[in-house]
C-alpha cells in the first residue's frame, strides 16, 4: 500500500517535491521506519528524540493544510492512514 502511494507522488512532476503533501509523505515514511527501529531498539534515546521531531515536523505541515485546503487535507490522511488532529 505504501509502495503504491509512492509511486502516485512519484508520476506526478518533479516540482511537487516541495509540496506540501509529499513532506508529509516522506515523513511518515520516516516515522514508520523509525517506530520498526524502536521497537527493537527501545533504549535508542537519539532515534527516539528524532522520532519526535519528525512527529512535529509532520503535525505543523498537516495543521498548515488543514487551514488552507481541507479537501487536500482530508484526502491525504486517507491515503496515509494517519489519524486526524485534534482541534482545540
Amino acid at each position: 500500500m505504501i509502495k503504491n502511494a509512492f509511486i502516485s507522488f512519484q508520476e506526478k512532476k518533479e516540482e511537487s517535491r516541495g509540496s506540501v503533501e509529499f513532506q508529509v509523505f516522506s515523513f511518515t515514511n520516516k516515522i514508520r521506519r523509525l517506530t520498526s527501529h524502536l521497537e527493537l531498539h527501545r533504549k535508542d534515546y537519539l532515534s527516539q528524540r528524532g522520532l519526535r521531531k519528525i512527529l512535529g515536523k509532520r503535525q505543523r505541515l498537516l495543521a498548515y493544510l488543514s487551514k488552507k485546503n481541507r479537501v487536500r487535507y482530508k484526502e491525504l490522511i486517507n491515503q496515509l492512514n494517519i489519524r486526524e488532529l485534534k482541534t482545540r
